[in-house]
């Protein structure tokens, strides 16, 4: 996700939200980054374009003013030019009025046409009709000569209303025209205010930008040289996640089944800390986008029935807890998340699909560093609250890939969701809060029903 927030210059305003201030700095001083390396490439192509027309010896020159310097002509300034702001109001009016002119002339081909199908239509009726009429009394010569004549007189009024109803299209399109006119050069004067408004505001705008650049590199360089510790320490201890081929060879619920896959994957996306709440906080998280198109087919009788239904096609993000579920039972539990490292035994810290609400209330009265593991519902992967000092912080965790790591910054990526929770008893989650993993918070005996992820 971070490569694409980089191409695009643009990260959506919830994901935003869910970001700290430590995060935001460092997603800031990455995309000034870029900004720069693009900038730098198109100056080394603006400077080997120069050097090419410097090679060309054809040169110019000034013409000079009596006084010896460059003639300048001031367009407004000078004896017998019109001032510029009645030169801006006639170019003004001129574009007001060509606009209207093109407007009112396309107005006219529409009317015009609507009146000739009209008229034609009636024409076209009301011929048909003396024709059948006249063949079924052809022997009464008077009646005939009556319906010609009648024929000639409605032919000749309904030419009459065609011409009226061509008048009064005529008038409308010519007020039409005056009235667009005006509105057009009243729009234009405020566009004009507004541009001269708006260019004070990014003035004042970029000079804060430029006092705020300084500050923001230094913690987003104390934060980089911070994510290099840890990846060393991460190395150290053998849990970053390789190649995921060796994962799924590794857990025994994956290395014997037969597997049709295809998918498409966007660039992984940088971690993060997803929001950071008090003891009586009472919100929802909120998620990225991921898309990612999947099938799978697993032998074992808990999937079979699964993979004998069509096709599915996940979603960029969970819809519905059925949605959950099937995502869960079709790809974490081959990949052993919610069980622990070396045994068939569901993770203590593991609760299955429950609210923020009821883990904050199960972590009301637990120490500090107490934690529980419980599926999102807003994003493809979990969500990791622990108890703090000050009150509850929830963390997402990315599975949409054959990883698992924060959603926010870079941060390590494991193999699996055991070794993520191993590493950070060990390791704080952020530099800036020092959040180490210590007890789980075991799920009440008599609620533990994993939201039907095991059924």
């Amino acid at each position: 996700m971070m490569q694409q927030i980089l191409q695009d210059m643009y990260i959506e305003p919830d994901l935003l939200a869910e970001l700290n201030e430590e995060q935001k700095q460092i997603l800031f001083y990455k995309i000034r980054e870029e900004q720069v390396l693009r900038w730098n490439k198109r100056e080394g192509r603006d400077t080997s374009q120069a050097l090419n027309k410097k090679s060309d010896r054809r040169g110019i020159q000034w013409l000079l003013g009596s006084d010896g310097e460059v003639w300048v002509w001031v367009m407004g300034e000078a004896p017998g030019d019109k001032p510029f702001e009645d030169i801006v109001e006639e170019l003004m009016e001129e574009r007001a009025r060509k606009q209207a002119q093109r407007e009112a002339q396309e107005l006219r081909r529409v009317k015009e046409a609507e009146i000739e199908k009209k008229f034609r239509d009636a024409m076209a009726k009301e011929k048909a009709r003396f024709v059948a009429e006249k063949w079924k009394e052809e022997t009464d010569d008077r009646k005939a000569a009556k319906q010609e004549e009648e024929e000639d007189r409605i032919r000749e009024e309904l030419k009459k209303y065609e011409e009226e109803e061509r008048q009064r299209g005529e008038e409308e399109i010519r007020q039409t025209e005056e009235r667009r006119a005006k509105e057009l050069y009243i729009s234009l004067k405020q566009e004009e205010k507004r541009s001269e408004r708006d260019d004070k505001e990014w003035q004042e705008q970029l000079r804060r930008s430029k006092a705020a650049d300084e500050e923001m590199k230094c913690k987003a360089r104390w934060a980089r040289d911070e994510y290099k510790r840890q990846s060393l320490r991460a190395i150290e201890k053998g849990l970053v996640a390789g190649l995921s081929g060796l994962f799924h060879k590794a857990h025994p619920n994956g290395s014997g089944h037969n597997r049709r896959r295809g998918a498409v994957i966007e660039h992984p996306t940088p971690p993060a800390e997803a929001s950071h709440s008090p003891v009586t906080s009472t919100g929802q998280l909120t998620s990225g986008h991921y898309r990612r198109r999947q099938h799978r087919r697993y032998s074992n009788p808990v999937t079979q029935s699964l993979t004998e239904c069509p096709v599915w096609i996940r979603p960029p993000r969970p819809n519905s807890q059925e949605s959950i579920i099937r995502w869960f039972k079709e790809e974490q539990r081959p990949r052993r998340a919610g069980y622990e490292r070396s045994s068939n035994t569901i993770a203590p810290w593991f609760h299955g699909i429950i609210s923020r609400q009821e883990s904050e209330a199960l972590l009301t009265n637990a120490a500090e560093g107490c934690f529980l593991v419980r599926v999102s519902e807003r994003i493809w992967g979990y969500t990791l609250s622990c108890r703090t000092t000050f009150g509850f912080k929830h963390f997402l965790i990315d599975a949409s890939g054959d990883y698992y790591s924060f959603l926010g910054v870079d941060q390590n990526r494991h193999a699996t969701l055991a070794d993520l929770i191993d590493f950070h008893k060990e390791e704080a989650i952020t530099t800036s809060g020092g959040e180490l993993l210590q007890d789980p918070c075991r799920p009440k005996s008599s609620t533990t029903g994993y939201g039907g992820l095991f059924m």
